[in-house]
């Protein structure tokens, strides 16, 4: 019985251990302290990682007296001092969103603040909601008179405030076969609750890229991206069975039906994304006829009113007419603004009504044939125009992702799309910037409301090499300009407008999030403005993290190339950059280990900003080396793609010469070097200890590629390992069956081909339902590291994806490499 009972506790994947702890007693514990227990997961987990739960809330876990039974009082000691400061760390709130409304009185701004926190003891992350109200008594004062406590919004998957303020749409999605909720609140109640069942559509998209929820003008309907209705399933039946019967009926079951495809990672068995409008005062809803069924769309937004009473949509359009390959963090799949006709008539009130009408009526327009690539659709505030990002360079090289432009289009008032005028380049991609000017432009997103009063400047958050900044782009001249401080090497994230005035957030690796308020110094000169410091209970924590974080420093340091051949671009030789954080007291000649950090892609990048877990591993006593290599987003297009054909080389020379430089400046000592990475930083760290099996004393990869011939076959993005393997011209030999050649090719360029040089002690954190680099990638590699006797340990999280983002995943995946590292770095 106690040993099913600790079974369940080890292989569980919640915080229910602590129910089960109480009842097994601290005499069969002490018993079975070295046992390995084999549980109903891909894996086998040592009496240790119980003790991660124990150490979690003493309140609630077993008594303290249990754990001193099972382990030495060093090893408690250190899992419970570790584990509470994880949790100081993990509990620190994150600013998500804001809106701004008027308040009506004319004093000052109302703002709603939309925050999350992971909670570990239901592992989801719980969302709030924080409201504000503004007054800048001055030039040089803004008072933001915070509400006393947020409300936390329960089961909402998306929160749309309407464009004059007055309503707020909640939409929230059911983890079952339930109808979807539509809540429409105004300031003082709720309104009006519409529930849509499954057999209309199913869970509207939330996702942050196919999402698109849009109200009209009138705000009477709201345009929606959700998942189309489930198909009809083919019903088997063991004899006769009586007409009108039931799903339940014991003699038939319901079959599978045909297999489907989906996008990818993050998106298994979601259906297509379609799209849809709800009339907010009958609750009907209706899907837009006239889109091909080949098209995924996603990002709706209303067109601004036509003469009479046609209405368009417009939207992006993703076709699928072969193979969906996986979407999520790669831009590089051909997309299309297309807009489509809906059909209205004014009610006896006068209010805007739909129209039913056939899909010949209503054909879809393509806006954007003449490019590869367009998403992210924005109306200037006078709808002349249209605005959107474009892809193009990742699209037509192959690269997941790469250096993004804008572009404009005329929007025709009349409806008669034939006039439409050609595509104007705003900001084209920058191939090699001149010192430190404007990179190119790198931005995952734009708010639904980016405009300045001159109806022609817009505001966006982009990467500036290791740094995300804002800048302001005219877009009928296309004059830019950065206007978050030149001399800050912190990142900040546009957050959302106060007329035209700007609500953002700022922070860096040493820093928590702080709210900022930026404003004109001069109007008459847009490229100067002022920012000040913002009080709020969001940026609070824990005495123990602030006083950690203020006895730490960083710096972002340029790394010169080593060996420049000839034949590399300009952008290609000029330096790369890696974030150093350190101890900013330092004691006598000694250096705190040094921990190297990679990140994924290989196109994203590290950026300045506040990381949670990355801030835990410096406060217990690391210095790190944030390496953004060639090939990291930021540093202009040349640069990008000088990568793509050399993974496995150029990339991990660039990480050892960026270890080798820190070393020579006396900032890192070499015997105690270890390093960490997840996905492509995983790929690199497996590199690392193959390639530099003397440099490294302890290693961490998180679902690291170790062996792209093992991938190509079972990944979403096969295409991927063509791209990186080959170059560009990868992207046109992709193949779902890859040659003899092919398979050699990609075996050396993995990290499996250099195990038999490997000794350093590695833990692999990987999620068992990662679609992107398969469980099975680091299992391969962590068994052949046992077969050759080198120290492994492998925690694998039963529902994680790739990301190993779920809150106890998360923990328990820092915790242990915390541990890990501390236990080789002694």
């Amino acid at each position: 019985m106690e040993r099913a009972l600790l079974s369940n506790v080890i292989a569980t994947s919640d915080w229910c251990a602590n129910q089960l702890l109480p009842r097994i007693s601290p005499s069969f514990l002490s018993r079975h302290r070295h046992t390995r227990f084999t549980v109903a997961k891909p894996a086998y987990f040592s009496y240790k990682r119980l003790s991660v739960f124990l150490a979690m809330d003493a309140s609630k876990a077993a008594p303290a007296k249990q754990v001193s039974s099972v382990l030495d009082a060093t090893a408690e000691e250190e899992y419970a001092s570790l584990s509470k400061l994880l949790q100081d760390f993990t509990n620190i709130s994150s600013i998500d969103k804001a809106w701004t409304f008027n308040s009506g009185n004319g004093n000052g701004t109302q703002a709603m603040f939309s925050i999350s926190q992971p909670n570990l003891l239901a592992n989801k992350r719980k969302k709030f909601m924080l409201s504000t109200v503004i007054s800048k008594e001055n030039e040089n004062s803004v008072t933001f008179q915070w509400a006393p406590f947020p409300v936390e919004m329960t089961g909402a998957s998306a929160v749309v405030p309407s464009p004059s303020g007055s309503k707020l749409l909640v939409v929230r999605n059911p983890e079952n076969e339930s109808p979807i909720q539509f809540e429409l609140w105004s300031q003082s109640q709720l309104e009006k609750e519409f529930h849509v069942p499954q057999t209309v559509h199913g869970s509207v998209y939330a996702d942050g890229w196919f999402e698109g929820i849009s109200w009209n003008s009138d705000e009477t309907l709201i345009a929606y991206v959700a998942e189309e209705p489930s198909p009809s399933k083919p019903t088997f039946s063991l004899g006769s069975t009586k007409g009108g019967s039931s799903d339940k009926d014991c003699n038939s079951w319901k079959g599978q039906g045909d297999w489907e495809e989906d996008w990818g990672e993050t998106y298994a068995g979601k259906r297509q994304p379609s799209l849809f409008v709800i009339n907010i005062n009958s609750g009907e809803v209706q899907a837009v006829k006239g889109i091909p069924k080949s098209l995924s769309v996603g990002q709706v937004v209303w067109a601004p009113l036509n003469e009479g009473l046609h209405q368009y949509l417009v939207f992006v359009g993703w076709s699928s007419e072969t193979r969906k390959l996986g979407i999520k963090y790669c831009y590089n799949r051909p997309c299309a603004l297309y807009a489509v006709r809906v059909s209205l008539y004014k009610s006896e009130a006068s209010e805007l009504e739909l129209k039913e009408s056939s899909s010949e009526d209503l054909p879809v327009v393509n806006l954007t044939e003449s490019i590869s690539s367009a998403f992210f659709p924005r109306f200037s505030p006078d709808g002349k125009f249209l605005v959107f990002l474009s892809a193009k360079s990742s699209v037509d090289s192959g690269a997941h992702s790469a250096t993004d432009s804008l572009h404009r289009i005329d929007w025709p008032t009349n409806g008669n799309f034939s006039s439409l005028e050609k595509i104007v380049d705003v900001i084209p991609v920058v191939q090699c910037a001149e010192g430190d000017c404007f990179p190119g432009l790198y931005s995952s997103s734009i708010l639904s409301n980016p405009w300045l009063s001159d109806g022609c400047t817009m505001l966006l958050s982009s990467i500036w090499g290791s740094s995300q900044v804002i800048i302001s782009v005219n877009v009928s001249s296309g004059e830019l300009l950065r206007i978050t401080p030149a001399e800050s090497n912190f990142s900040w994230s546009l957050l959302t407008l106060d007329g035209d005035n700007i609500i953002a957030v700022s922070s860096s690796p040493v820093d928590v999030p702080q709210v900022k308020y930026g404003y004109f110094v001069d109007k008459a000169n847009k490229g100067t403005w002022s920012w000040l410091n913002v009080s709020s209970p969001i940026s609070r924590c824990p005495e123990k993290v602030k006083s950690l974080l203020s006895s730490r420093q960083f710096s972002i340091m340029k790394i010169p190339v080593k060996g420049v051949s000839a034949n590399l671009t300009k952008g290609a030789q000029k330096p790369f950059e890696a974030i150093f954080v350190s101890s900013s007291h330092k004691k006598d000649c000694s250096c705190d280990p040094l921990i190297v950090v990679l990140h994924g892609g290989p196109h994203s990048v590290s950026l300045s900003s506040y990381s949670k877990s990355l801030a835990f591993l410096s406060s217990v006593g690391y210095s790190l080396l944030i390496v953004n290599y060639r090939g990291s987003l930021g540093f202009g297009e040349e640069a990008l793609q000088s990568l793509p054909g050399k993974v496995g080389s150029q990339d991990v020379n660039d990480v050892l010469t960026a270890i080798d430089h820190v070393i020579d400046m006396g900032l890192a000592n070499p015997s105690k070097v270890t390093v960490v990475g997840g996905s492509h930083g995983g790929f690199l760290t497996t590199h690392l200890i193959g390639q530099a099996p003397d440099k490294f004393v302890a290693a961490a990869a998180r679902n690291p590629l170790c062996n792209l011939a093992l991938m190509v076959g079972t990944t979403d993005i096969p295409d991927w390992c063509y791209v990186e393997s080959y170059g560009s011209k990868g992207k046109d030999s992709f193949t779902e069956s890859p040659s003899v050649e092919d398979l050699t090719r990609f075996h050396s360029k993995s990290p499996i081909s250099h195990i038999s040089k490997v000794k350093t002690p590695t833990i692999f954190l990987l999620g068992a339902q990662d679609l992107r680099v398969p469980v099975s990638n680091g299992l391969q590699y962590a068994r052949a590291l046992r077969e050759k006797g080198v120290e492994t340990k492998v925690i694998v999280f039963p529902n994680d994806v790739h990301g190993i983002e779920r809150p106890q995943s998360d923990f328990e995946s820092f915790l242990n490499i915390g541990l890990w590292f501390k236990k080789y770095c002694k």
